[in-house]
C-alpha cells in the first residue's frame, strides 16, 4: 500500500513537472524570444545563439544541447543529485519552446508567436508584454522546483562553482545570469536587431525580466503570506489567551521567559491567525492591556488544525 502511494506521488510530481516545463516554455518561446528581451542561463545563451544564426538555430534546441554536457557535468562532479527529473525537465522545456514556435524538427508545431493577439500586445504594450513573459517564466519555473525538478543550467554551473570555491549559489546564479544578459545585448547590437528599441533598453528589460521571474519563482516555492504568528508580552497573559481561544477559536500557547529588563519571570504568548482576524487580534489586545509589547510575523505556511494546507 505503502509503495503504492508513493508511486502515485511520484507520478504526479512528473505531472506537474511536465506542466510547468510547458508554462516556462510559453514564457521564453512565445513572449521572449522575439521580443528579444534574454532571461538568464542557458537559456539566454541559446537565445544569443539563436540571433547570432539569423534565427535558423532553434532555441529548444539549442537549450537541450548546452544542457546536456552540463548535465554530465553535473553528475560527474556533485553525484547523482541531478538526475532524472533534471534530464526530463530541461528536455521537455526544450522541446516545448520549439513546439509551442512551430521550430520542432519534423513536427512542426503551433505558431503561438505568431497569433494576432500576441503580435499586437508585443506592439502596443510591450512593457505588459514582458512582464507576461516573466510571469509565465517564473510560474513555470517556481512548479518544476516546488515539485523538485530542475532545469540544469546555471544551477549545476553554481553548485559546482559552491562545492569548488565556496560561492553561494545565489551569487553564482546572479554572476552567471548578467553576464548572460550582456552578452545577448552585444549580439542582438552586433546584428542589429534593436529596431525599434535600442539594445540598452532591451538589456534593461532583460534585468528587469529577472527580478520579477525570480520573486515569482520565490512566492510558487515559499507561498504568499497567508498568515501571521503573534508574540504577546503582557502583564494579563491569562485574559488575552482565553480572548484568542474563546473569541477568534484560535490556539494559544505560552512559553516561559524571562524580563532582562525587569529580571522577572512571564510567559510568552504565541498564536497563529489569518490575515483578516489579525486585525481582530489587535483590537483584542489592545482593549485587555494597551501597554502589551506584540510583535507580528509573517508566516508563508502553517500545518495544523483551521489552516488550509499547501499543494
Amino acid at each position: 500500500m505503502t509503495d503504492k502511494i508513493y508511486k502515485e506521488h511520484v507520478i504526479l510530481e512528473y505531472i506537474a513537472i511536465t506542466i510547468g516545463a510547458a508554462i516556462m516554455g510559453i514564457g521564453i518561446g512565445v513572449f521572449l524570444v522575439d521580443a528579444q528581451v534574454v532571461p538568464g542561463g542557458v537559456s539566454g545563451l541559446s537565445m544569443a545563439i539563436h540571433y547570432l544564426s539569423s534565427n535558423k538555430i532553434p532555441v529548444g534546441m539549442m537549450i537541450w544541447v548546452l544542457n546536456v554536457p552540463l548535465y554530465i557535468w553535473g553528475i560527474k562532479e556533485l553525484g547523482k543529485e541531478f538526475g532524472v527529473r533534471t534530464f526530463y525537465g530541461f528536455t521537455l522545456n526544450s522541446f516545448f519552446i520549439d513546439y509551442f514556435r512551430s521550430e520542432f524538427p519534423f513536427i512542426g508545431g503551433l505558431h503561438l508567436q505568431n497569433t494576432q493577439s500576441i503580435r499586437e500586445l508585443q506592439q502596443n504594450d510591450f512593457l505588459f508584454f514582458i512582464l507576461l513573459g516573466s510571469a509565465f517564466l517564473g510560474l513555470g519555473l517556481g512548479i518544476i522546483f516546488k515539485f523538485k525538478g530542475t532545469t540544469a543550467g546555471s544551477d549545476i554551473v553554481a553548485a559546482i562553482m559552491q562545492k569548488r570555491f565556496g560561492i553561494k549559489p545565489g551569487m553564482a546564479i546572479l554572476i552567471i545570469d548578467f553576464f548572460v544578459i550582456l552578452t545577448a545585448g552585444f549580439v542582438i547590437e552586433y546584428k542589429g536587431l534593436a529596431v525599434e528599441r535600442s539594445a540598452v533598453t532591451l538589456t534593461f528589460y532583460a534585468l528587469f525580466l529577472l527580478f520579477v521571474s525570480s520573486r515569482i519563482v520565490d512566492a510558487i516555492i515559499d507561498g504568499f503570506d497567508y498568515a501571521r504568528s503573534a508574540y504577546i508580552i503582557s502583564d494579563k497573559n491569562e485574559e488575552i489567551a482565553q480572548a484568542i481561544m474563546n473569541d477568534l477559536s484560535r490556539g494559544a500557547t505560552a512559553i516561559k521567559a524571562r524580563g532582562l529588563y525587569r529580571n522577572i519571570d512571564r510567559e510568552v504568548i504565541v498564536t497563529v491567525v489569518t490575515l483578516k482576524e489579525l486585525g481582530k487580534l489587535l483590537s483584542i489586545i489592545k482593549k485587555i492591556d494597551p501597554k502589551a509589547f506584540v510583535t507580528i510575523h509573517n508566516v508563508h505556511e502553517v500545518m495544523g488544525e483551521g489552516f488550509r494546507r499547501r499543494i
